[in-house]
């Protein structure tokens, strides 16, 4: 099974507006997969097909490498927290989650507390309801929902939006410990691009409904981050003197720029060695450019 989750043209129309269109998304098994746009993009309403909340106008989709019927047998192994969590606000976060296993028939003694203490949950007070709980305390208890009956993959909407500094920390390092440590599969939409870049394994940019571009994370650090940029009057001549000196992360890009990944401090060195080499030097310089600053340009300058 190459992807967990792949969609083929799915597209949902509500009355004449397409709200997403022939959307190809590819999820591989334990990745971490930020799905990035502004509101009203289309992410939730993706989100909301994938996971069994929403019928495809057209389009299907295969998940754990099931389709039709036995797809949607398959939907028990996907948590799901879109939108605001859904809890009972005077009952407890215990109470909430006992609920749930109770309605999906989940029976194993200790489930309800170690999900508690999987969301970092476990010492608040047992009677404390969760309408007295601050913004991301309720999102913990939505994330507890979500891994109720252990599923393989989680759907994530927006958790950290309206959180504090230390909220979102706290729920970025919760989410990478669901993936490093239990090996769930998780998709995450967020509009706050800085901290998705810190966690994100693959990524999708939707606008308008579109998907716009996928990549990976190496893909992104390919397109992003730092790099020395050279360009020459010999792209090919200055490549192999940069390999004299042990470069090897350099390449040269269509317009013929020279982009090079690696001992970004030895810029200098660079230099030399293409001139040593005989070839004319025009520009070197330390690009740098930021998950938003791409977002922007894929999406012409529409903010997230």
């Amino acid at each position: 099974m190459e992807y967990i989750l792949e969609t083929q043209g799915l597209t949902k129309v509500y009355g004449d507006k397409e709200a997403a269109k022939d959307i190809n998304i590819h999820i591989r098994e334990g990745q971490l997969y930020g799905l990035i746009g502004r509101n009203g993009a289309g992410k939730t309403t993706i989100m909301r097909m994938i996971s069994g909340l929403s019928t495809p106008t057209r389009g299907d989709y295969t998940l754990f490498g099931k389709t039709g019927k036995d797809k949607l047998k398959s939907l028990k192994d996907v948590g799901v927290l879109i939108e605001s969590p859904g809890l009972y606000p005077k009952l407890s976060a215990y109470e909430n989650l006992k609920i749930k296993c109770i309605g999906l028939g989940i029976k194993p003694k200790g489930h309800v507390e170690k999900l508690l203490e999987l969301v970092g949950l476990s010492e608040v007070d047992r009677k404390k309801n969760v309408g007295e709980y601050s913004l991301g305390m309720r999102q913990r208890v939505g994330i507890a929902l979500a891994l109720v009956g252990e599923p393989k993959m989680i759907v994530l909407d927006e958790p950290i939006n309206g959180l504090d500094p230390q909220g979102i920390a706290d729920i970025r390092h919760m989410v990478q410990k669901l993936r490093d440590e239990r090996g769930i599969t998780i998709m995450i939409s967020s509009h706050i691009l800085d901290e998705l870049s810190k966690i994100a394994d693959a990524y999708g940019i939707i606008n308008e409904g579109l998907l716009l571009d996928e990549f990976t994370a190496d893909e992104l650090r390919r397109r992003t981050g730092e790099y020395v940029c050279i360009r020459t009057s010999d792209a090919n001549t200055a490549l192999k003197a940069l390999g004299g000196i042990g470069i090897k992360e350099a390449f040269v890009e269509d317009d013929g720029m020279i982009r090079v990944s690696e001992r970004l401090e030895d810029s200098a060195l660079m230099s030399k060695a293409i001139v040593d080499a005989g070839v004319a030097l025009s520009e070197i310089y330390i690009h740098n450019t930021t998950l938003e600053e791409y977002y922007l340009g894929v999406t012409g300058g529409k903010t997230a």
